[in-house]
């Protein structure tokens, strides 16, 4: 789809996340804000990135990886689907992208 290609770019990725932010989860900007910290410091916003060491994927640096499963099986090349089970992640698990971004500065991952 249109918003497929548009987040294969960190630009256009930011602006895929700051949608689904607002439509799901009702974030604003500061909570865009704590996200662009912490998925810009694991991952730059590359669909493609991947940790040598941990072997962590994706923009939101999935791990293990086939985490993004739950969402959709084509994690390894769709950044949707990548950010769609980031947000969920950090919702469940830290409440907001600032309570992650929180626990990621006091030990280096969240």
């Amino acid at each position: 789809s249109q918003q497929v290609e548009m987040a294969r770019s960190s630009v256009g990725a930011k602006k895929v996340a700051k949608s689904i932010m607002l439509s799901e989860y009702a974030w604003g900007a500061d909570q865009f804000n704590c996200l662009n910290r912490l998925w810009t410091k694991e991952s730059h916003w590359n669909y493609k990135a991947r940790n040598k060491t941990s072997g962590a994927h994706g923009i939101a640096q999935a791990l293990p990886a086939t985490k993004m499963e739950v969402v959709g099986t084509d994690w390894r090349t769709n950044p949707v689907t990548q950010i769609t089970w980031g947000l969920k992640y950090i919702e469940e698990r830290y409440n907001t992208p600032c309570k992650a971004w929180s626990k990621f500065k006091r030990s280096r991952w969240y």
